[in-house]
């Protein structure tokens, strides 16, 4: 079973511990202001076989590569302008970039599923510490099996990966709760790729322009989190739930009203409040919680889908998907 260290009671040897499976080619997972993620050394082919085996996850989908500041990125993939404006604005923070990658810049192939270009991101806190200790990019997909609900706290971690990897950096719950928005330049715009952590509008005021969004289904897979069927817990998902089927579990946005909701096997509210940023933090810990319970299925009332509800919708139609 994984040894859980908390970053907050022993910083140092957090890191000393990291480093040590790191550099011989471990995994590790650690806290993010997003999710939790399986980390590895971007460099290492060694690393990444062991992320994707771990996870169970296909390897033509590729693995956003961590940085510890826009200096270190820059290291590695070639920043226009537009995207030099974004980092500037959101690093760090819940924002990726799909940037070109710099000729032998080192990460390997297998993190790119052999494209040539990378998601890059700069995380906060400790997550930052660790990179800088490394001085290497950190691939860290969610630390979950692949397809499955992402974690948010190392007890997730524990639950799901406890017996496949040796260490888990524990830093508490996550404070962002979903995964960083995924956006790349593309020509004059800017496409989004993954509405996640951080609103599209706010990319827009910063940039100065609207986000081009897919427009149905695309068989490319240029960015994590773009597979149809994704964030999926075992019981099946129903969205705009306007009543209740009995042993269901009920997954409340402020206080709609359903009818028959004295069927649910439970009730869960992710916002009592209304607020999409509590609703984000809380919203794969409440997946998890009601899915434990055994219940036939969970039923999500109406989320707005706007600011945060962008993303919160995302994941929640891709839990919703068939699977395969």
């Amino acid at each position: 079973m994984a040894k859980i260290i908390d970053i907050f009671t022993d910083h140092d040897g957090a890191i000393a511990q990291a480093l040590a499976l790191l550099v011989e080619g471990f995994p590790v997972a650690l806290p993010t202001e997003t999710v939790y993620g399986l980390a590895g050394d971007a460099t290492n082919p060694l690393a990444i076989t062991r992320i994707y085996e771990t996870k169970g996850r296909p390897s033509f989908n590729p693995l956003i590569c961590h940085m510890s500041d826009l200096a270190m990125a820059e290291r590695y993939a070639v920043l226009d302008p537009l995207s030099r404006k974004l980092a500037e604005a959101f690093w760090p923070g819940p924002l990726t970039l799909v940037l070109p990658l710099k000729p032998d810049s080192g990460i390997h192939p297998l993190a790119t599923a052999g494209l040539d270009s990378v998601g890059i991101r700069v995380p906060e806190g400790f997550a930052g510490d660790l990179i800088r200790a490394l001085d290497r990019p950190l691939a860290a997909p969610s630390a979950n099996t692949s397809g499955r609900i992402s974690p948010t706290s190392a007890q997730h971690v524990a639950a799901d990966l406890g017996n496949r990897i040796g260490l888990i950096l524990d830093g508490g719950p996550c404070g962002v709760g979903v995964e960083s928005t995924i956006v790349k330049i593309d020509g004059d715009g800017i496409r989004l790729l993954r509405p996640g952590g951080l609103a599209a509008e706010d990319i827009e005021r910063v940039a100065g322009m609207a986000l081009i969004r897919r427009q149905g289904a695309t068989a490319t897979i240029e960015a994590p989190g773009m597979m149809a069927s994704h964030y999926a817990p075992e019981a099946k998902v129903r969205l705009d739930a306007t009543e209740v089927v009995a042993g269901e579990a009920l997954i409340r946005f402020g206080e709609r009203q359903v009818a028959g909701d004295d069927k649910a096997a439970a009730v869960f509210n992710l916002s009592p409040s209304g607020d999409l940023a509590e609703a984000a933090a809380n919203l794969f810990d409440v997946m998890k919680r009601a899915d434990a319970m055994g219940v036939i299925g969970l039923a999500f009332t109406t989320i707005p889908d706007d600011g945060l509800g962008e993303a919160i919708n995302d994941r929640l139609r891709r839990a919703a998907a068939p699977r395969d």
